[in-house]
């Protein structure tokens, strides 16, 4: 069974950068589309960026667009979320997760056959 780790969040203040990884292990990895979400405090959880697995094409949420970049390593099985401008609604916990299918769109949570445990962003004014 495919295992899903994040790691690298944090708490920093507004303005400042964070870099999360995601690495995937145990059973076959071979996912079609890589992708990051985000929950907040009181709010549902929300489609940040995703990136197919294959061409490395990136695809953004408007509330991150310009300032979040999304990349994977294919030879180590990970998959990173680079966050730069960060502002105080950018806290959450962060979560990757990973599909199979190549289903569109992709902020459909439902199509996602891979979940990480999520790690903690807190961003303060």
């Amino acid at each position: 069974q495919v295992q899903l780790v994040e790691s690298g969040g944090g708490s920093v203040q507004a303005g400042g950068s964070l870099r999360l990884s995601c690495v995937a292990s145990g059973g076959t990895f071979s996912p079609s589309i890589m992708g990051w979400f985000r929950q907040a405090p009181g709010k549902e959880r929300e489609f940040g960026a995703a990136i197919t697995w294959r061409g490395g094409n990136p695809y953004y949420a408007d509330s991150v667009k310009g300032r979040f970049t999304i990349s994977r390593d294919s030879a180590k099985n990970t998959v990173y979320l680079q966050m730069n401008s960060l502002k105080p609604e950018d806290t959450a916990v962060y979560y990757c997760a990973g599909q199979v299918r190549s289903s569109y769109p992709l902020y459909r949570q439902s199509d996602y056959d891979y979940w990480g445990q999520g790690t903690q962003v807190t961003v303060s004014s």
